[in-house]
């Protein structure tokens, strides 16, 4: 933990943080350490940034969440363009 908030210019408890709010679930080794993923630094990386800015940590975990979301939705979007399916609108209840 203390070389990933070192790689990050953070602290130790800004990844608890993140890691209470569930935004990132870091892997245990077998002596109890956390061990955090490329891709969890990167999202530690963008949550840290929005703090920075101001964001409070909660809603800054929820932004990217969000984001994330939007991005898988383009995603498949894309994929069902290529393939010819379009996703089926909702019917109004």
């Amino acid at each position: 933990m203390g070389r990933a908030a070192e790689i990050l210019g953070t602290t130790p408890a800004f990844l608890r943080a993140i890691g209470k709010q569930r935004l990132i679930v870091p892997l245990r080794s077998p002596g109890g350490h956390r061990r955090y993923s490329r891709y969890q630094l990167r999202i530690a990386a963008r949550a840290r940034e929005l703090v920075d800015q101001g964001t409070p940590i909660e809603a800054a975990c929820r932004i990217i969440i969000l984001e994330d979301q939007l991005e898988e939705a383009k995603r498949i979007n894309a994929q069902l363009r290529r393939s010819g399916t379009s996703p089926q609108p909702k019917a109004d209840a």
